[in-house]
């Protein structure tokens, strides 16, 4: 199924000073990043960039500083004005926007979270939080208990009435999440949110945000400075320098074929245990049998493929078990049938578990892990060598 393009941008530059406009031309000639700056005093933050992101995922803008990637997202709800170019959000180009369509734009169908949480330190946490509904002219019965279930979504039930000065660094990024979900806005625009929290209180971050993103199914547009960060929460991931963008792919893709020097440099000293995940190295079995076969269609096809066991699945393709050649060959002669010789002792996996979680596994799984989904619907299997040789 193809995925819907939720954010549109062609070719948007933004440059900085008291003339951008006549510096463009410069610029559109070929005039570096350095040279504008010292030939006319402007600052170019980006330049020419295009990219589309698709509705539902997590798109990831990764660069270090000075790459123009907090420049660009400031871009995407107009708090920063385009120099040149376009932006199109479900259809529309937001550049072309009035006072009163890009107030409604803010209101409802975008948000954005910031590093510094920006939290009003004299309201509560469930004032903070209705915040936006409140500017929206929500009533306040309907804003309280739309506040109320916002903070529920991100673990904050029961700290309602307590102070921001009262929760720890997370607790208050989670109250910032929590403002910007209680508009229910189509995009999340999340500017390195996590970068002032410690390194523990993070990856707890970064897992609750894929956590709910796998329930709300936002259309989500992070940017941070750390490739780590960046691989291991992006469905796809923009490498920005100096203002351009320089490579986008899945961090599979980016890993594998690097565009340039200055990505192979990037992701070279990236620990692909906490990035790879099962659905990355995971392949479908050349054999796959369903109860229905029976244990003859179930030795041949391990004779054919040169195994000693095979997968097991219904007519829905849910995984039943496993069976081997030694309990087949034997069950056949025994008169015996594939569902009395199922096996379970065999390990399964989902297709988000990273690599690092399945080491121990397969170092020591005498089968193929099976991968399977929230409903036990197989996926594919993965076996040890695949998983040592992603590491390399």
């Amino acid at each position: 199924m193809q995925m819907t393009i939720k954010v549109k941008v062609e070719n948007l530059t933004k440059i900085f000073g008291r003339s951008p406009k006549a510096v463009l031309k410069k610029v559109q000639e070929g005039m570096s990043k350095e040279e504008v700056l010292k030939k006319t005093g402007h600052t170019l933050g980006i330049n020419n960039v295009s990219f589309e992101v698709k509705e539902g995922e997590i798109f990831v803008i990764m660069g270090l500083s000075g790459s123009g990637k907090s420049t660009l997202i400031r871009c995407l709800n107009l708090l920063n004005v385009p120099t040149d170019g376009k932006i199109y959000v479900d259809g529309e180009n937001i550049v072309a926007y009035d006072k009163h369509q890009l107030r409604e734009y803010r209101q409802k169908k975008v948000a954005m979270v910031f590093q510094h949480f920006g939290l009003f330190t004299h309201r509560t946490v469930i004032k903070n939080v209705e915040y936006g509904l409140e500017v929206r002219n929500i009533p306040p019965g309907k804003r309280y208990e739309i506040a109320r279930k916002v903070l529920a979504t991100v673990g904050l039930e029961g700290w309602e009435f307590k102070y921001p000065t009262q929760l720890s660094g997370g607790m208050q990024q989670r109250v910032g999440l929590a403002r910007a979900l209680a508009n229910d806005p189509d995009i999340l625009l999340m500017d390195e949110p996590f970068s002032a929290l410690d390194p523990l209180i993070r990856r707890e971050m970064q897992l609750e945000l894929l956590d709910m993103q796998a329930k709300l199914k936002k259309t989500i547009i992070f940017i941070t400075h750390d490739v780590n960060e960046a691989f291991k929460l992006g469905d796809r991931v923009a490498m920005m320098r100096d203002g351009k963008i320089e490579q986008i792919g899945t961090p599979e893709e980016i890993f594998s074929t690097p565009a340039n020097e200055y990505i192979e440099n990037f992701v070279k000293d990236i620990d692909k245990t906490k990035i790879i995940q099962a659905k990355n190295i995971m392949f479908k079995p050349a054999a796959l049998i369903s109860l229905k076969d029976g244990l003859n269609v179930a030795a041949k096809e391990m004779e054919r493929n040169g195994i000693s066991s095979v997968f097991v699945v219904d007519s829905e393709r849910r995984l039943l078990g496993l069976v081997t050649i030694d309990d087949t060959v034997k069950a056949i002669k025994e008169h015996k049938t594939l569902i009395d010789i199922l096996r379970h002792e065999y390990n399964t996996t989902g297709p988000e578990t990273y690599i690092q979680d399945l080491l121990p596994i397969a170092t020591e799984s005498k089968y193929p892990i099976a991968v399977v989904d929230e409903n036990n619907k197989f996926l594919g299997i993965i076996v040890r060598v695949s998983v040592l040789s992603a590491l390399i």
